[in-house]
């Protein structure tokens, strides 16, 4: 089991950057694919990127790609997420998840655990 602690959200202009992270407990962090969902208000929860164990491989929402940054410090049991060229349309609450799986997932329903989320707002 492994228990996932968010940090890094808060208030940002359009175009500003924030870096998210995730603090994995448990020696097993490097054994799992993790990902990065979101879920704003009224909407459901969305995928935004995905890595396998060793970071070799990502995969993010289009919405996305070009933008964000995920990674991974197997070492420091800490999963991040860069946000640059931030846009309004990019705030909600950012979730980390772990899934036990090999390949990264898009799905939620893939994933075996979860974090509580940090809030990330966009201003215009």
């Amino acid at each position: 089991q492994v228990q996932l602690v968010e940090s890094g959200g808060g208030l940002v202009q359009a175009g500003g950057s924030l870096r998210l992270s995730c603090a994995a407990s448990g020696r097993t962090f490097s054994t799992y694919v993790m990902g990065w969902f979101r879920q704003a208000p009224g909407k459901e929860r969305e995928f935004v990127a995905a890595i396998n164990w060793s970071g070799g491989t990502t995969h993010y929402a289009d919405f996305v790609k070009g933008r964000f940054t995920i990674s991974r410090d197997n070492a420091k049991n800490t999963l991040y997420l860069q946000m640059n060229s931030l846009k309004p349309e990019d705030t909600a609450v950012y979730y980390c998840a772990a899934d036990h799986g090999l390949v990264p997932s898009t799905t939620a329903q893939a994933y075996d655990y979860w974090g509580q989320g940090t809030q990330v707002t966009v201003s215009s």
